[in-house]
């Protein structure tokens, strides 16, 4: 269709754990004579497992990717999503080239930038006036075109002091800064953008996205974002699809599918360990909330107190031991956060959130014990979720679209 600028068909990826091809001189010329002569599939293409991280391999083969398929439309902002492992920058390393897939094709019109780790593209010995030539000569662009957007590029990069000294002397903020510049000012018909964002300052993300959200409306490019910064994915994308293992689990609004990923994989409602072992010499017992600090519960009204409960058991902490948690809102953005000290050999902390303090919403609970800039003792990895309902009052203060917390402000 005239309106697809990419479009995936059929795409997988097969590596061989520990080696690069086969391995063997047998594998091989076995690979050779059915492919070559026979003309028949591969046969190493038949075997291996999905790419499961969490679990023990059974097999020398995995699949990076697996049957991939989809579309891009032109000028659309596609975000991709999933957990480390998931097969999104093995997808965005197929579509720039970087490697080929093991099946399938795609097709894709026009131009593509890719910035798909600190440094892309860059030689480190040439400077970064040089490293902006070059990579504009290699997406096809003339020696003038390139001048004409060079001051643009350095501006919004802010290297302007830095641009005639090598690229190797550049910190990592820099080199993505600069990269991305020149990836996003190069006038490419797709932009392919890879977490690397997650490098630079707050000011410069909110730039490149800014810079992203320009180039698909007002320029009618493409754009293919990876992140795992839920917030920046839903202001910046209008569609998302969800990774898991090398295939796509979902494919939909991008609300939709950060709402999907979030309740997929933080869906508890509290904590608890079981048949601990005797190996481990601090960890949580039990975490949950509660409105009366003795039954649990998840569903709150604005005018409730909130009680988060820790329940510890282990042996005696050093002096500086910390329980740390965090409140995250839908997006897994920081809200706040509190530190409190412990020296306890065991106990039931208890953290008391006031009333009328969160707004209503949904929020996830993640908790910590660590001795600060030292050493974590017990990270928890499963977020605890919890809902402050609407409760229909008319006061003004207690809507939702009012942001998070209400704010007790002391005003003289």
């Amino acid at each position: 269709m005239n309106d697809t600028a990419i479009k995936f068909e059929n795409i997988s990826k097969q590596y061989r754990l520990g080696t690069i091809g086969t391995g063997t001189i047998s594998h091989d010329l076995n690979r050779w004579w059915i492919t070559n002569v026979l003309r028949k599939e591969d046969p190493y293409i038949k075997i291996g497992q999905v790419n499961d991280r969490a679990s023990k391999s059974t097999s020398n083969y995995v699949w990076a990717l697996k049957d991939i398929d989809f579309e891009v439309k032109k000028g659309e902002v596609l975000g991709i999503i999933g957990k480390n492992g998931a097969g999104k920058s093995t997808l965005l390393k197929i579509l720039s080239h970087v490697t080929t897939p093991t099946t399938g094709r795609i097709m894709a019109k026009g131009r593509i930038a890719s910035l798909l780790e600190v440094g892309t593209g860059f030689h480190p010995e040439m400077t970064g006036r040089e490293n902006v030539f070059m990579n504009g000569s290699i997406m096809g662009m003339t020696k003038s075109e390139i001048s004409r957007k060079l001051d643009e590029i350095v501006d919004f990069a802010g290297v302007e002091k830095y641009l005639d000294t090598p690229v190797k002397r550049y910190s990592s903020g820099m080199t993505v800064r600069l990269g991305f510049s020149i990836a996003a000012h190069l006038e490419p018909e797709i932009l392919v953008v890879d977490e690397v964002l997650a490098v630079g300052d707050a000011e410069f993300q909110r730039k490149a996205i800014g810079r992203m959200q320009e180039v698909s409306n007002n320029e009618g490019r493409t754009v293919l974002f990876v992140s795992h910064n839920m917030a920046a994915v839903s202001r910046l994308c209008n569609r998302a699809i969800l990774m898991n293992n090398g295939q796509i689990v979902k494919e939909s609004d991008v609300n939709s599918i950060i709402d999907f990923y979030i309740s997929l994989n933080h869906q508890n409602d509290f904590y608890e360990v079981k048949n601990i072992s005797s190996e481990k010499s601090t960890y949580f017992e039990k975490i949950y909330l509660s409105r009366d600090k003795k039954s649990s519960s998840n569903n709150f009204s604005i005018f409730d107190d909130i009680y988060f409960i820790f329940e510890i058991n282990g042996v005696k902490l050093e002096n500086n031991s910390t329980l740390t948690f965090i409140v995250r809102d839908k997006n897994m953005q920081p809200i706040f956060s509190e530190h409190f000290p412990i020296h306890a050999y065991k106990g039931r902390f208890v953290a008391q959130i006031p009333k009328e303090f969160l707004l209503p919403g949904n929020y996830f609970l993640q908790t910590m014990l660590h001795i600060p800039n030292k050493v974590f003792l017990d990270n928890i990895e499963d977020y605890i979720k919890f809902t402050i309902e609407e409760t229909g009052s008319q006061n003004a203060i207690y809507k939702a679209e009012l942001g998070y917390v209400n704010a007790k402000i002391k005003w003289d």
